[in-house]
């Protein structure tokens, strides 16, 4: 019984470690959900905009589609903002927050 507490205690430490789906700045938090316009209250600006990669379809066959049509496979934007010596880099699309990298922990 103890062994499978432990193991359970191990897996939700490691689970909170490698979330990712949150940042702290400041007192406030930035979750992934939150809006661009709330990035940029906290954040402010980025420093650096560029179009993130768009993730592939599970079968990879796009010749259905119309050319520059908009999907579920859109990439949206990548923000990078320098805090110090860490690089946070902000993934938007669609004017969501879909994902946050630190780099720099």
């Amino acid at each position: 019984m103890r062994r499978y507490l432990g193991l359970v205690g191990l897996v939700l430490a490691c689970a909170a470690h490698a979330g990712g789906g949150t940042l702290r700045v400041g007192s406030q938090v930035l979750v992934v959900g939150d809006s661009a316009t709330r990035v940029i209250e906290l954040l402010g600006k980025p420093a650096y905009r560029t179009h993130a990669k768009a993730n592939k379809s599970s079968s990879g066959n796009t010749s259905g589609r119309k050319k520059g049509a908009k999907g579920s496979t859109s990439g949206g934007e990548q923000w990078q903002y320098r805090q110090g010596n860490r690089l946070v880099t902000i993934t938007v699309a669609e004017g969501k927050v879909t994902g946050i990298r630190d780099d720099g922990r």
